[in-house]
């Protein structure tokens, strides 16, 4: 096991440039099970979790290969309709694969998948999809078992939630079903419409990609593609966060400044300064910081993934923030390990009400999930003394080499052997 040693209170300056987007890889590569040839992916990050969704799709028989930042993917043939229950624990994307391969090989089973524990991540949106366009599903001994006679037919789908893994699912299926498939109550994320452009590359007809309803007219045969993934955004929302937290200056780039309208505009409220270019956000904090109230929300409100990051800095704003968590029940994780650095606050169910403090010091803390371990490392930086992060495993599940980017701002950070 690894862990991180942050000797904090330094502002950050400098330029970080940004990695392709995880939460928008993972479908395109479970996409790439629709295609029978070789597909190239561009700007594909270096991460743990897109390691895992490798060892996923190899498992069914797919060829990969990586060199440097592109990844090419040839699943000419694919030999299975499942995968392992050791795999899918890891990894809440395996469930991805289920809508592709039930598309191509009429049959898919696939364990109920893990990941970070945040919450109930229920897949019924996916099963209810999929049985709308004539699978039929059971669940039973930990899986989800899928079948259909004679291939998907296009439906008309109404999604309770907005849910981002079950509009990609139904996507995935519905790009070689037969006929016309309408997604209403679809996610409106920018990653929806990264897979959205990679599909139609193929040839799949789509229209409405970023908003709440997606029309998409099946097609029997998708053709190889090459695509470059989009820029993380909620790794420039952290980095956008680590300026501000550190009263530092930071120079992102590889951006895309439309994906992260709340957040400018929340930065800019409590007195943050954000400079925009095409593909560039400049970052400058300074201290004093205004409290500020944050709820998170289905795209384009508030993104959940950001919600730890922005909790550490209300730690240090002036009066009382209110963080609501209306996406997942247990992202607080970081709440009681922020506490530990003298953090003041606290939880009223999914509300967390966090009274500014004059500075935080540091401590040993613990990362639980991917989001909640990189607010820990934002309160590192910013706190007096020095900071030990433990099971950072999670970190490096979501963030490729944070440790070298932040040592380039100047951070005084080091990965050591626990």
């Amino acid at each position: 096991m690894q862990k991180f040693l942050i000797q904090g209170n330094i502002p950050l300056k400098g330029k970080v440039k940004l990695s392709g987007a995880k939460n928008a890889t993972l479908p395109i590569m479970a996409a790439s099970l629709l295609i029978r040839g070789k597909c190239y992916l561009d700007n594909v990050p270096k991460l743990t979790d897109i390691e895992m969704m490798g060892e996923v799709l190899r498992e069914l028989g797919t060829n990969l290969i990586r060199q440097d930042n592109r990844l090419t993917i040839d699943t000419s043939f694919i030999q299975k309709e499942e995968i392992s229950c050791e795999l899918a624990k890891k990894l809440r994307a395996s469930v991805l694969v289920l809508g592709p391969l039930l598309a191509r090989n009429k049959r898919a089973k696939v364990p109920l998948p893990g990941g970070c524990n945040i919450g109930s991540r229920p897949v019924n949106l996916h099963l209810k999809g999929l049985r709308s366009m004539g699978a039929n599903i059971e669940v039973k001994k930990g899986y989800i078992e899928a079948t259909v006679n004679s291939g998907l037919t296009g439906s008309s789908i109404y999604l309770d939630f907005p849910s981002v893994g079950a509009t990609e699912n139904i996507m995935l299926a519905a790009s070689i079903a037969r006929g016309t498939t309408v997604i209403k109550n679809a996610s409106r994320s920018p990653e929806i419409v990264d897979l959205s452009n990679f599909l139609k590359k193929g040839g799949v007809k789509i229209k409405g990609a970023g908003t709440d309803t997606i029309i998409i007219t099946g097609n029997k045969e998708i053709v190889p593609i090459t695509h470059s993934i989009i820029p993380d955004r909620i790794e420039a929302g952290t980095f956008m966060i680590a300026a501000a937290i550190t009263g530092g200056e930071i120079l992102i780039t590889n951006a895309k400044p439309e994906h992260l309208g709340v957040l400018i505009s929340k930065l800019k409220q409590i007195g943050v300064e954000v400079k925009l270019d095409k593909d560039k956000i400049m970052v400058k904090g300074s201290f004093p910081l205004k409290s500020f109230n944050v709820t998170t929300l289905p795209d384009p409100g508030f993104p959940t993934d950001l919600q730890p990051q922005i909790t550490s800095l209300a730690c240090l704003a002036d009066g009382e923030s209110v963080i609501s968590e209306t996406i997942f029940e247990n992202r607080f994780t970081h709440i009681p390990e922020l506490e530990k650095m003298g953090a003041k606050i606290t939880r009223r169910g999914k509300t967390a009400i966090v009274k500014g403090v004059p500075f935080l010091h540091g401590s040993c803390v613990v990362a639980y999930d991917i989001r909640g371990g990189a607010s820990l490392v934002l309160a590192g930086l910013a706190a007096r003394g020095t900071t030990e992060i433990l099971n950072i495993h999670h970190i490096d599940r979501g963030y490729q080499k944070i440790e070298e980017k932040l040592i380039l701002l100047g951070a005084k950070i080091k990965r050591v052997e626990d």
